[in-house]
């Protein structure tokens, strides 16, 4: 059944069927967009539209961040895990020294490596049909001519001039000369531009990424992180790889459901759909029992990542296992007509961006990437425009844990791209929901208002939404109304009521018809979104 609440924000979805491209930023979009028009393929504008990401919307990724995707071309689903490991000589021993034992979020020390750029080059060499700089081309142009700060945008950026100025941090210092020089004001309209920005993806453009990891950009993070303290160096850098990986999937009612696996947090959502599947979900969205119930099951996914989930080549993840019928039973088994706490840990925040892509070949593309934490460590590269992640704060300081920091390890990730496909191996389509520990819970819901209440993109994206924190505690958007928040307390759940959107994630969704191959796409209405298509 279909479900449109007075409550939906009136946005229709976008038909086209050339090509298609969704993302936070519309600047961003119309780069992806321009690239198809110009003769590349989905994975050229997915690659365009994340390198202008990195420009028109530095407060949720850059280029010092990780990149995860999944491509679809050929009749095969691939996936690309982009993510950096710690540096060598980031270990429990040298947090202990530094800090007392407590991963901090800012600074030199959460810093891994980034691998976002490897992820760009490696995507276009396999895929690729456009040259590397033409693809570059657009995000360069953004970075050196400047252009207007879209609201959302401006919002997010105004706040972290206020968290870092709290910090009164000397290692800051770079990053208010890139990213609040004097006569800047973050507000809607607002032009930026940064030079350096633009220098850096010329010499990446040229390089087909090679500057960064064993080039001139290398040197010049190696050379700040030497003079202030960082740990991160030029060795770390070179022995970078992005890993192809094969993705998950688990099948709910006719579809199939892809994650990336392990390191990343895709599989928290599999779980929760696997012990959803046999459960009877009420017929309405807006049940409260329903929604008691995806809470519920939700919490059981969380429940695993959260206790097995780590870097595989250090400490395997038995994903067969946690994905069997036996596990989703276990787990089905503790659920009852209250909320229960599972135990876990809380999720925390993040800082990310997505973007889907599709051309008229039939290739569609998954991508997401981030610096965490809005701009991230707060560490920018002087000259370079390069602002670095802090995924290391993700890492568990329990000795024993599949997740425990060690050297060249991979933290756990919380960015993960979606795909959807029917349970007959035939593509549906691109999605996802950015925001940190959101995401899985905003991937259930999603998929589940596309499959189970057969809700269209725009409408699967714009519904209500709930996000579990810890314990008990139930955040829900305003629109999910007062009657529903009330029953879901009688059910013991602690409800408050959100009013940041960007708190319950942002995404995007392409579907492609198999009969006409006409691509149908939604983008959020909590942020900037955007579809560009033709």
């Amino acid at each position: 059944m279909s479900y449109q609440p007075d409550t939906l924000a009136p946005r229709r979805p976008v038909y086209a069927a050339r090509g298609m491209v969704a993302t936070g930023q519309p600047l961003a979009a119309q780069a992806g967009l321009s690239i198809l028009q110009a003769g590349g393929n989905a994975i050229d504008a997915a690659i365009a539209t994340a390198a202008a990401l990195t420009v028109v919307e530095p407060t949720s990724n850059g280029l010092g961040g990780d990149l995860f995707a999944l491509v679809w071309t050929g009749g095969e689903l691939h996936g690309l895990n982009a993510s950096g490991a710690a540096p060598a000589a980031l270990s429990l021993e040298a947090l202990q020294e530094r800090h007392g034992g407590e991963m901090p979020r800012h600074g030199w020390t959460p810093v891994t490596v980034p691998g976002g750029v490897r992820g760009w080059a490696d995507l276009h060499a396999r895929f690729g049909r456009l040259e590397f700089a033409q693809v570059l081309a657009p995000a360069i142009r953004y970075a050196r001519d400047g252009y207007p700060l879209s609201p959302v945008l401006a919002a997010g950026w105004a706040r972290a001039i206020q968290i870092y100025r709290a910090l009164e941090a000397p290692l800051l210092d770079e990053w208010f000369r890139t990213f609040a020089p004097d006569g800047f004001s973050p507000a809607p309209g607002a032009l930026w531009r940064s030079e350096a920005h633009a220098r850096t993806l010329e010499a990446i453009a040229a390089s087909h990424g090679e500057a960064f990891y064993s080039g001139d950009l290398a040197a010049r993070i190696d050379a700040h992180a030497r003079a202030t303290g960082g740990l991160l160096r030029a060795a770390d850098l070179a022995a970078h790889r992005s890993e192809w990986v094969t993705p998950i999937h688990t099948d709910y009612l006719d579809h199939r459901v892809y994650e990336i696996p392990p390191n990343g947090q895709g599989i928290a959502a599999l779980i929760a759909l696997n012990v959803l599947r046999d459960l009877p979900l009420p017929g309405r969205r807006d049940d409260p029992e329903g929604l008691h119930l995806q809470i519920e099951a939700m919490k059981r996914g969380f429940h695993d990542a959260h206790r097995f989930v780590g870097d595989p080549r250090h400490a395997p993840v038995d994903v067969q296992s946690l994905l069997s019928e036996a596990n989703a039973a276990a787990h089905r088994s503790l659920l009852g007509t209250v909320a229960h706490d599972p135990a876990t840990r809380a999720p925390g925040t993040g800082g990310t961006v997505y973007l889907a892509t599709a051309d008229d070949a039939g290739n569609m593309v998954s991508l997401i990437q981030s610096n965490y934490m809005g701009f991230g460590s707060g560490v920018v590269v002087p000259g370079t425009g390069v602002a670095l992640h802090n995924r290391g704060h993700n890492f568990s300081l329990e000795a024993g844990h599949p997740n425990v920091l060690a050297p060249g390890k991979r933290p756990y990730h919380t960015i993960i791209p979606g795909f959807l496909g029917r349970t007959d191996g035939t593509p549906v389509g691109p999605f996802g929901v950015m925001g940190g520990f959101m995401q899985p819970q905003g991937h259930l819901q999603v998929v589940l208002n596309t499959v189970r209440y057969g809700m269209n993109p725009q409408q699967a994206l714009d519904a209500p939404r709930w996000q579990w924190h810890s314990g008990l505690q139930v955040e829900v958007e305003p629109a999910l109304g007062t009657g529903l928040s009330r029953e879901l307390a009688r059910r013991g759940h602690g409800i408050t009521v959100g009013l940041e959107p960007g708190s319950f994630g942002r995404g995007q969704m392409i579907r492609r018809s198999a009969d006409t191959g006409v691509l149908e796409g939604g983008t959020e209405s909590r942020t900037d979104g955007h579809i560009a298509a033709y």
